[in-house]
């Protein structure tokens, strides 16, 4: 469902928890670099192999229930949302990163980190439930208090997800996961189907996100046996408390930017214009949301093991950079110049408001999808401090952006976004590329190609559609599409080759030059 407490978790640990678990090689050396790219390799056709199918699987039914259900409806889970997001970030998914980057961990703190995550949860069970009546007399909402309510149940499943989720990340094995998350999909879409064919209206998007984390959880306890007697002494967690910690403090600034604009616009928009705005928002943010983390996830493992090799770490970036922004580029400016028909096709004409707001948010997200690849790397490299920081800044820069644009409804929030991310961007890069030792021009050229075919793109797209006799909007998207792909496709191939090679390289498993 739109803007669902979704988190990226990933895969299950092996059949016992050994005493000691290193990220060395069995003599105590750094881990083979031919090794290492495999398990990359493996770990992005797992993790994202398994995201992109899940996602196919939501997404057909997402969209059937946006069909069914109203603007509304939409407008009152993102009240809820604001309060799940808050919430959702001291779950102690940042405890679970601290024990990622440990170079070694014990039985003791395994079983230490569960007692961390159900005391956290439980707490925050508590918490929500009673926040619920100030939520509903801020928003002028009853529901969203009784929703709040029933949603606290989703904490719950947290620890049963997180342990096994920082087990797994250190050995870079995502298959179990591969298979709750397409389980877990599978069921979450079918309860949203039936909820909103069976008239459940807003309770719908309720129901779905508790049956998708339920049957994670228990598919990924059990593939883990990972259900460890969990310690309530602390005494000796103080390095994954701390870390945790910072983690958990840069997750508040993340907050602050990525909720503002909601927590703003529904104290002044009507539950029907907050529909309209956020669903804008899902349909534009879906690469950045649903396909960057899970990249993000396995990098942050990758990044973590290559801590003795800075230089390593430079390069690893910066050829992320231009694999994901390779793909985005032409996501974002084709979904900017085919708005229209793509909203009247896959949503309908009650979400015809939606189209001009996905005009301008879809020109924002390039600038999101790069800033939010920083954050892994300079993490990896013990500095979790500098995304802290960046946080902070995007946190003042969006949130003054977003009180000066809800004067003007959705579309001047969609205009704040395209003002304040590229000053955000850029500051974010001054601090971060020198600490992963990446020279700036050396990420402009990785984006320049896509960026420019995309633009060519983009270009191509709308003088085709303005030139176009009147036709139905599912045709003239028919006709849109592959005119932007041949584009793209042509113009990559004739000037930016080089890339496409490298591309193909990775896919094929071949190595590839740094």
């Amino acid at each position: 469902m739109p803007n669902t407490m979704d988190t990226a978790i990933p895969a299950p640990p092996p059949a016992s928890v050994p005493e000691t678990v290193s990220a060395l090689g069995p003599s105590g050396t750094p881990t083979d670099p031919v090794s290492l790219a495999g398990q990359v390799r493996s770990a992005l056709i797992w993790r994202s192999g398994s995201q992109i199918v899940a996602q196919m699987v939501q997404w057909c039914a997402t969209f059937l229930v946006i069909r069914i259900l109203a603007p509304a409806d939409y407008g009152l889970f993102a009240m809820c949302q604001v309060i799940l997001t808050f919430m959702a970030m001291l779950n102690g998914y940042g405890l679970a990163s601290g024990l990622i980057q440990q170079k070694e961990i014990s039985d003791r703190e395994v079983r230490q980190l569960f007692g961390m995550l159900i005391v956290l949860n439980v707490g925050l069970a508590i918490a929500q439930v009673s926040l619920a009546p100030l939520a509903s007399a801020y928003y002028r909402q009853p529901i969203v208090g009784d929703m709040l309510r029933v949603q606290a149940l989703l904490y719950l499943t947290t620890p049963f997800i997180a342990l096994p989720y920082a087990l797994l990340s250190r050995a870079m094995d995502f298959r179990h996961q591969a298979k709750a998350n397409i389980t877990a999909s599978i069921a979450s879409a079918s309860a949203a189907l039936g909820g909103a064919l069976y008239g459940l209206g807003v309770w719908t998007l309720v129901l779905a996100p508790i049956v998708l984390f339920s049957v994670r959880g228990a598919m990924m306890t059990w593939s883990a046996r990972s259900l460890v007697w969990p310690s309530f002494d602390f005494r000796g967690a103080g390095t994954i408390a701390r870390y945790g910690g910072v983690m958990a403090a840069g997750q508040l600034f993340w907050f602050l930017q990525s909720q503002a604009d909601v927590f703003i616009a529904g104290r002044s928009f009507s539950p029907h214009m907050l529909g309209i705005y956020t669903t804008s928002l899902f349909l534009t943010q879906i690469f950045v949301s649903k396909f960057v983390p899970p990249l993000n996830e396995v990098a942050f493992s990758a990044y973590a093991r290559m801590q003795a090799d800075p230089d390593a770490i430079g390069r690893a970036f910066v050829k992320g950079v231009r694999m994901v922004m390779m793909v985005a580029m032409p996501f974002y400016l084709g979904l900017a110049a085919t708005a229209e028909p793509l909203v009247l096709t896959v949503l309908g004409e009650k979400w015809r408001e939606t189209a001009p707001v996905v005009h301008l948010l879809a020109l924002a997200m390039p600038f999101m999808t790069l800033q939010v690849l920083f954050t892994p790397a300079s993490d990896a490299r013990g500095r979790p401090g500098i995304g802290v920081r960046n946080g902070a800044t995007g946190a003042l820069i969006l949130t003054s952006a977003f009180l000066v644009g809800v004067q003007w409804g959705p579309t001047g929030l969609g205009i704040a976004w395209i003002a304040a991310y590229p000053v955000y961007l850029a500051i974010s890069a001054w601090r971060t590329l020198p600490v992963i030792g990446v020279r700036a021009r050396d990420v402009v050229r990785a984006v320049a190609s896509p960026t420019i075919a995309a633009m060519a793109m983009a270009a191509v797209v709308t003088l085709v559609d303005r030139t176009l006799p009147p036709l139905d909007t599912h045709w003239r998207l028919a006709v849109l599409v592959p005119v932007g792909a041949v584009v793209y496709a042509s113009w990559m191939l004739v000037f930016a080759r080089s890339t496409i090679r490298e591309l193909v390289a990775v896919v094929r498993k071949q190595p590839v030059a740094a």
